[in-house]
């Protein structure tokens, strides 16, 4: 008789972003494979972005529902993206997180006024499952200047790892990283850290179909929104030093698979969030329509409500942001986060006139209302037209764009190329997205923890907000 491997299967998962519809059969799934498993151990990680607040679930029950689901899934451990990260205020986080039933695992992100990891964070874990030591550690991307702000210090990731790493290692038969870093910096980590086992990614929503071998170590990711599930089996057998691994994979979830308890309580979660969001903001006495081609109300509501918010003499925004025209009526919470989801903050830059003018003449592009934009914060479909406030444009359909058929006026003086003015915009701007001259504005001021939706309740509560968004901004040159 042959003696028996020791056998550990690894189940991961990253960047569900609140897609609630999977969540039923991700956990069915799990299931599965736990069933397969008999009675050797299974391990379920997730990697963050589990939350995103622009699902009624997590916005309306403050990210409980997420919680929820983890805890009923059964994670052993996880750790936080930017969307726990960035959308959410200190005691915020720590009232969601409290509540989880599995560690937080994730080594370069403290508290600015203690140096330390939150009361409901750890550096690493080690788990054990039927004698087998598994040292986990994990790491978030780190938005440095948007986490101090929220009273975090995001450390260098590569440097925060290897310290733990070297911790861990003589303590566990297998050492595993979860990390929200993203696949170029998966890579790096796997060629400079040594003993390390796997490297389980995401951010960047790849999906490998199996692992990368770098330096004997597994670099993992998942894709996102529940789409798939990550497996790794790692054996020891008799007389082997260690474990190696023997298998991976991602496997595609059917959406139609369905369990007992994780999709009921998801439905709950949903009911709840819709009571939460139905408070009214405002009552209106008119429809706000809008136009992502072109000037309409509701994208000039937008640039007021920025530019009062920032207290700047101009402001700028894209319409894209917007998802549908304001109806007349009761405005409650839960429309204005229907309409306006993205976790999106406001910034103020010094931009010089010719980058403001150049992001006008664009606006009035297909090119450029037209592009379909992913990442950095946007939940809208295309970028959009600009929405301004505080400026005047004359501008001539007729002739070819940026042929100097536009002129620009700022508190009735005509812009100049070379002068630098205040500008009210969006943080994702600063990301060169879209519009891209934006992002050559200095000095950037970032003001969180306030979204969108929150600047457009207030502007909507402020008298004559409803007429001033019906003035043009955008005027046709008449020859």
């Amino acid at each position: 008789m042959g003696h028996v491997p020791q056998r550990l299967t690894i189940l991961h998962t990253n960047d569900i972003h609140s897609h609630f519809e999977m969540v039923s059969p991700l956990a069915a799934e799990i299931g599965r494979q736990r069933a397969a498993a008999g009675e050797e151990p299974v391990l379920l990680l997730d990697i963050g972005d589990h939350m995103d607040r622009a699902a009624v679930e997590t916005e309306g029950t403050m990210g409980q529902a997420n919680i929820d689901v983890l805890n009923l899934t059964g994670y052993d451990a996880v750790t936080i993206g930017n969307n726990e990260g960035l959308t959410f205020s200190q005691e915020m986080l720590s009232s969601i997180f409290s509540g989880l039933q599995c560690p937080v695992v994730c080594c370069n992100f403290v508290e600015t006024a203690t140096g330390e990891p939150p009361h409901w964070m750890k550096r690493h874990a080690i788990l054990e499952k039927d004698g087998i030591r598994i040292g986990v550690t994990g790491a978030t991307a780190a938005f440095t200047s948007f986490y101090s702000l929220l009273g975090w210090d995001a450390l260098d990731p590569e440097t925060t790892l290897r310290e733990q790493c070297l911790l861990l290692a003589p303590q566990v038969d297998i050492l595993i990283i979860l990390s929200h870093l993203g696949l170029p910096a998966d890579r790096i980590l796997a060629e400079r850290l040594e003993g390390v086992h796997a490297i389980l990614g995401g951010h960047t929503h790849h999906m490998l179909e199996e692992p990368l071998m770098i330096n004997g170590t597994a670099v993992c990711g998942a894709g996102k929104f529940g789409r798939y599930l990550g497996r790794l089996q790692f054996e020891r057998r008799e007389g082997q030093p260690g474990f190696s691994l023997v298998a991976g994979e991602c496997i595609p979830i059917d959406p139609g698979l369905k369990e007992e308890i994780v999709g009921p309580a998801a439905t709950i979660h949903l009911e709840r969030g819709r009571e939460a969001l139905q408070q009214t903001v405002a009552i209106t006495d008119r429809e706000l329509p809008l136009n992502l081609q072109g000037e309409s109300p509701f994208g000039n509501l937008l640039a007021q409500a920025v530019r009062r918010f920032t207290g700047t003499s101009l402001s700028i925004v894209n319409t894209g942001q917007l998802l549908g025209p304001l109806p007349e009526g009761e405005v409650t919470a839960g429309m204005l986060h229907a309409l306006c989801p993205s976790p999106i903050n406001t910034c103020v830059i010094k931009l010089k006139g010719l980058d403001i003018r150049i992001a006008l003449e664009q606006s009035l592009t297909e090119e450029f209302y037209n592009k379909v934009i992913f990442g950095y914060g946007f939940r809208g479909n295309y970028l959009g037209s600009l929405a301004v406030d505080g400026i005047k444009i004359l501008y001539d359909p007729q002739k070819i764009p940026y042929d100097n058929n536009i002129a620009v006026f700022v508190e009735g003086n005509p812009l100049e190329d070379d002068k630098e003015y205040n500008v009210g915009t969006l943080d994702m701007f600063t990301f060169r997205a879209g519009y891209e001259t934006i992002a050559n504005g200095k000095d950037p001021v970032f003001l969180l923890p306030h979204f969108l939706r929150d600047l457009l309740g207030m502007e909507l509560q402020r008298p004559d907000s409803l007429d001033e968004c019906m003035l043009t901004r955008w005027e046709i040159k008449s020859e």
